[in-house]
Order: structure tokens, then sequence, then C-alpha cells
């Protein structure tokens, strides 16, 4: 199955990249507001395509092209590593159909124990309410805490999947820059034991670690699923000349200077 999500322009962009983290960028002006288009970015390569139709938010489109983003580009095409794995080749399904929610829940975060993935559980009320959520705000960023300082991580959710790609190679390679770490979200258990099977597969060790991936998980999950978060997302995504990164910062109790 493939797993197309749209892609906005300029003014996300422009507060992206300017000093996020360890990224610097010059200042971008907006200016027209662009139509409706079409945009994909192909993450998990498959023959199913969706398109999804996407308002451009408004800004300048050579300057949106300067930093990498160009019509028609694909987002890790062809990155085999990035096919999601169905549940049944992960886990025996006949095994933990008789299990209880408790039981399945060990057994699921037990497999991935010290095999290179994160593997966790979310009720399946808590998993609807993330789809809703999701479903309007696609795009958040996350800093990471990396020695004195941090890096930023920028994500791109349209469920059963997100992805997570460093803020600084999306700046230099647009939708060309390769996931760091991917998440898919299994709801094959969802009505008849409340619970949807999480896993998080890191895609580069060498950018990121186990500790930092289950961190990004947790804390981006946490910004769609706590209503007081959830606002600076829907800021990012919808109101994005009031967003303040360092608001995001100081929500996560991290140093700004």
């Amino acid at each position: 199955m493939g797993f197309i999500v749209g892609v906005r322009r300029s003014t996300i962009c422009r507060r992206l990249l300017h000093n996020y983290g360890y990224i610097s960028a010059a200042n971008f002006q907006s200016s027209a507001k662009y139509p409706y288009c079409y945009r994909e970015i192909s993450c998990f390569p498959g023959a199913y395509r969706e398109k999804q139709k996407v308002r451009d938010l408004p800004g300048d489109a050579r300057k949106w092209s300067s930093v990498g983003f160009t019509r028609g580009s694909k987002f890790a095409t062809g990155f085999s590593p990035l096919a999601p794995k169905g549940l049944e080749s992960i886990i025996d399904m006949e095994r933990v159909k008789a299990a209880s929610p408790e039981e399945l829940s060990v057994l699921w975060n037990e497999h991935h124990i010290g095999r290179g993935h994160i593997g966790t559980v979310m009720k399946s009320q808590l998993y609807h309410l993330l789809v809703h959520r999701t479903s309007s705000c696609l795009y958040f960023v996350i800093p990471v805490l990396r020695g004195q300082g941090y890096i930023s991580m920028f994500v791109q959710a349209k469920l059963p999947h997100m992805i997570f790609t460093g803020l600084e190679d999306y700046k230099a390679r647009g939708t060309q820059a390769a996931p760091y770490f991917t998440v898919t979200y299994y709801k094959e258990f969802a009505e008849s034991k409340g619970l949807v099977l999480v896993r998080g597969d890191i895609v580069f060790t060498s950018k990121l670690s186990d500790e930092e991936a289950t961190w990004l998980l947790e804390t981006t999950q946490s910004f769609y699923l706590n209503d007081s978060r959830y606002k600076l997302v829907e800021q990012f995504n919808k109101e994005t000349s009031e967003f303040e990164f360092k608001d995001v910062l100081r929500t996560l109790e991290m140093p700004s200077g």
C-alpha cells in the first residue's frame, strides 16, 4: 500500500526553517495566496496512490523552490525499508487472538525489546482522536534534546502512518529528504480488544537512537492528544503567523536560549 501526504508551501517553510534547533534560514515574506492544488509525497512505495487536496499556504513559490521543494518530487522514492510490514509478519496472529488486552500489550512490547524497533500500544478511543486531529493538522516540529542543545524533527502524519525527518535535511533536500523514523498503527484489534498496536522503525540508527525515537513518538502523540498542547499544533498548521517555536520549548521545559 502506498502512503501519500500533501505538502504545504512557503509559510510553513518560513516558520520551520528560521532558527529552529540548529537551523538558520533567510526570512521568508508571505504574500499572495495560492489556490487548491494536488501534491504528493511517496513515503511507502506501492501501487496504491491516494491524492489529497490541500490548500497552499501564502508565500513566494520561488523562495519555496530555493529550499528544495519542487512540484512532483517524491519523498524517499523507492526506499524499500519504508514498506510497512503486515501485522501477521510481525507476530503470531493465532496466538494473540486468544490473549486478553493486558496480555496482548505485554506480548507486543516484549516482542520489540532489543530488536531495534519501538513497540507500544494505544487505547482505541485515543487512536480515533489522533486520527481526527491529524486529519486537519498534518505537520508539526518537535525538538529532541542532544548534548547541550537540541535538534528539531519535522513530523508528517497521515494515519495509520507517521514519518519523522530531521529539519536540517528537510531544509536541504525538501521532499527528497529521507525519513529517520517511521511509525505504523495497526488497527486489527481495535474493536475486539480496544487496543491499537504501534510500531516504530528507526531507518537511520546513526541519526536517531532508540531512546530518542521513543521520546519523539511519545512527545508527538502528546501534542496531538493533549488539548492544551494541540493548540500549538493547530497554530502551526492553521494560524502559522501566530506560531512561535519558543512556545513548544516552553511547554517541554526546554531551554530556548
